[in-house]
């Protein structure tokens, strides 16, 4: 049987996703210049596919276009991270619930953790972690719901690596991680929706203190905790 090749990506996807890796492991750091000519000599294209990979980076949030200060990585601050995890706040651990009120497999999710533990690097890891918040959200049985977290994953993921290089916390999220799928494994889709909920407001008070958002679920003024 003839095997189908892998189809290779284009230019302007491997360009983006060169990019949006770099920033994410914080090989290019927030305010830092993207000058298209630069970035064209260093991955062996033309312009026009750092041009077209930046525009879509700039849709998910990832870099900011600027008129007159040209492109450049966005900045991560305190409004920032409240914006972004107010959102994962509010749907993050209800996607959860459903998943495990379903009764969906959560191998993906496991699988990431082993992934995350035995990670050589930072950047290993921290892609892993990704994928295992994903893993959870995915199966909640509501395709809007998981495109709509699928949107901020980009930006949540920029806040964790700018609070990352100040305060590297990779142990303590390692054990909430393992606490949230053994609840989520156990068929507890309550107690595993709490246990994220608090993983999510805590990391973000750690790393941005004063901005509430984990505050404001505790009293629920934006929806059950």
């Amino acid at each position: 049987m003839t095997s189908v090749p892998t189809p290779i990506p284009s230019r302007t996807q491997y360009v983006q996703e060169e990019i949006k890796r770099r920033i994410l492991t914080g090989r290019l750091t927030p305010g830092q210049a993207l000058v298209e000519a630069d970035l064209a000599a260093r991955f062996g294209v033309s312009k026009t596919p750092v041009r077209e990979a930046l525009k879509t980076l700039a849709g998910t949030g990832l870099v900011v276009m600027n008129q007159y200060k040209g492109v450049t990585v966005r900045r991560v601050d305190a409004d920032m991270a409240r914006e972004v995890y107010d959102v994962r706040l509010l749907l993050e651990p209800e996607a959860l619930r459903r998943a495990v009120g379903r009764g969906a497999s959560l191998d993906a999710a496991r699988e990431a953790l082993e992934r995350a533990e035995l990670a050589g690097d930072t950047a290993e890891r921290s892609l892993a972690n990704r994928e295992f918040h994903r893993a959870l959200y995915l199966p909640c049985g509501n395709p809007l719901l998981g495109r709509m977290l699928d949107e901020v994953r980009d930006q949540a993921a920029l806040v964790s690596a700018v609070a990352w290089a100040a305060d590297p916390s990779w142990q303590r999220e390692a054990d909430e991680h393992q606490e949230i799928l053994r609840l989520a494994l156990a068929g507890d889709a309550d107690g595993a929706a709490r246990a994220l909920h608090a993983h999510i407001a805590s990391f973000v008070e750690r790393a941005f203190p004063g901005t509430g958002s984990g505050d404001r679920q505790a009293q629920g003024e934006d929806g059950p905790a």
